[in-house]
């Protein structure tokens, strides 16, 4: 059971990591092993819709769009074309998802994996230094960036950082491969929650009030997160989150070979 002050700061390291480049269930594994705290289930689901809250509430004007261009069955106008990147880039972390479940799972009790993982992700940003970004999405792109999303399965793989790397690479304009980065993780986290929610209902795990705390904190600190990155991409500083990834991956290897 998770206590009032554990429940706070989950929801907080929930909320800064989740959206930033630097790994949330990465960090939910440090956590987890360093701090000793048990996360139930259901609240690690509660902390997950939080930050996809804090998605909605940064991306509703483009969300309107998207669902009006889909009631209207048009896949053509910018909107409408986002509905089939969406769709594509969506068939990799289903079918990886599906296939490699339980090798996923077992690598979060693996500090050392993680710490690994999170040195290559702190790689891909640094890389992202030397990158022009200035055009449109393609269908092929949507795939590759489907590609990226589905490796940040790996704990200390950052799904943004993996995401928006990816588009940076390929050249694609910065606010354009932004939206389109949380616009995809949108049915990977809500596919994901529904699945994880109906195992905990399934195992008799019932909703408290410090879930809700840490829900609401994990949407309001992913909220300023995502503004937060948003700016730091504008602003050509992207990179910079490969410093702290380094950092954290190394000393996670180092307190793995203690632990």
């Amino acid at each position: 059971m998770v206590n009032l002050l554990e429940a706070v700061f989950l929801g907080i390291v929930q909320g800064l990591t989740e959206w930033l480049p630097i790994s949330s269930s990465g960090h939910l594994v440090i956590v987890q092993q360093l701090l000793h705290i048990e996360v139930p289930l259901l609240f690690d689901v509660m902390l997950h819709f939080g930050t996809l809250i804090a998605v909605f509430a940064l991306l509703w004007k483009d969300i309107i769009k998207i669902l009006k261009s889909l009631i209207g069955l048009d896949f053509q106008s910018p909107s409408g074309r986002l509905i089939t990147f969406i769709i594509i880039g969506s068939i990799p972390i289903v079918l990886i998802g599906y296939f490699l479940h339980d090798f996923v799972e077992s690598l979060f009790t693996n500090l050392f994996a993680v710490g690994v993982a999170l040195f290559i992700t702190g790689i891909f940003l640094f890389l992202t230094k030397y990158t022009d970004s200035n055009r449109d999405l393609e269908k092929n792109d949507s795939l590759l960036i489907g590609l990226a999303q589905a490796a940040a399965l790996i704990p200390g793989i950052s799904r943004s950082g993996a995401t928006i790397s990816t588009g940076l690479f390929k050249g694609i304009d910065k606010e354009l491969i932004f939206k389109f980065s949380f616009l995809l993780s949108i049915p990977a986290v809500l596919g994901a929650n529904i699945f994880e929610l109906n195992n905990a209902i399934l195992n008799g795990i019932t909703l408290d009030i410090q879930m809700v705390i840490g829900t609401v904190i994990a949407a309001i600190i992913g909220y300023l997160s995502l503004k937060f990155l948003f700016n730091t991409l504008q602003k050509g500083k992207f990179y910079l989150f490969c410093y702290y990834c380094w950092v954290i991956g190394i000393a996670s290897i180092i307190f793995s070979m203690f632990l």
